[in-house]
């Protein structure tokens, strides 16, 4: 095998790994996983990992479409929060690894403040926008979407979601919607 082809087999090798290593902890939680047999889920959860690393530094989120919002989500039926959800509109109904619609950042700890990279999300419209069918529903790294739900602002079609808390650990698993480590502050409840 040439030099080329051989860099790119150990790179997916050396991401698929990575993304397998994230994994085992946050399953023995019985939150919803990827199956770690599942190549192309690994290879995929890998590559939403390399490519949203970048946005760890919020203002490279901005540049790139993502809209800054001050509304901290949290849940009014449980315990939990997500965040500060950063929407790219232009994203919406993408099921590709590497243009999630939303980014979720929390609050930063310590006295700089600021926001932390805590999970990314890809969201798609329900095709029947009714709320009691589950027709339409879009799977990622071998993993059914949540929904569907309704909109979470105003316009926001009913959809199905997918969170990925790879910046901040969910003890509900890495795939769970809500996030009981999370407290917002001054926060607003999920519809």
């Amino acid at each position: 095998m040439s030099p080329r082809p051989l860099k790119a087999a150990l790179t997916c090798a050396a991401a698929a790994s990575i993304a397998l290593a994230a994994l085992p902890a946050a399953r023995a939680v019985d939150g919803p996983a990827p199956d770690p047999t599942d190549r192309q889920a690994m290879l995929d959860v890998a590559t939403a990992y390399r490519v949203t690393a970048k946005y760890a530094d919020e203002s490279a989120a901005v540049k790139d479409g993502y809209a800054r919002t001050d509304v901290c989500l949290t849940n009014k039926r449980g315990p939990g929060a997500m965040g500060y959800h950063y929407m790219n509109w232009s994203r919406w109904g993408s099921t590709d690894p590497t243009k999630p619609t939303a980014l979720i950042y929390g609050p930063e700890e310590g006295p700089g403040g600021g926001r932390k990279l805590y999970a990314v999300e890809w969201m798609v419209s329900d095709p029947d926008q009714n709320l009691t069918t589950q027709a339409g529903r879009p799977t990622m790294f071998g993993l059914p979407f949540d929904g569907p739900m309704p909109g979470h602002e105003p316009g926001m079609p009913v959809h199905f979601d997918l969170h990925m808390w790879a910046y901040k650990d969910n003890p509900a698993g890495p795939f769970h919607n809500w996030n009981t480590a999370i407290k917002c502050p001054g926060h607003m409840t999920h519809p």
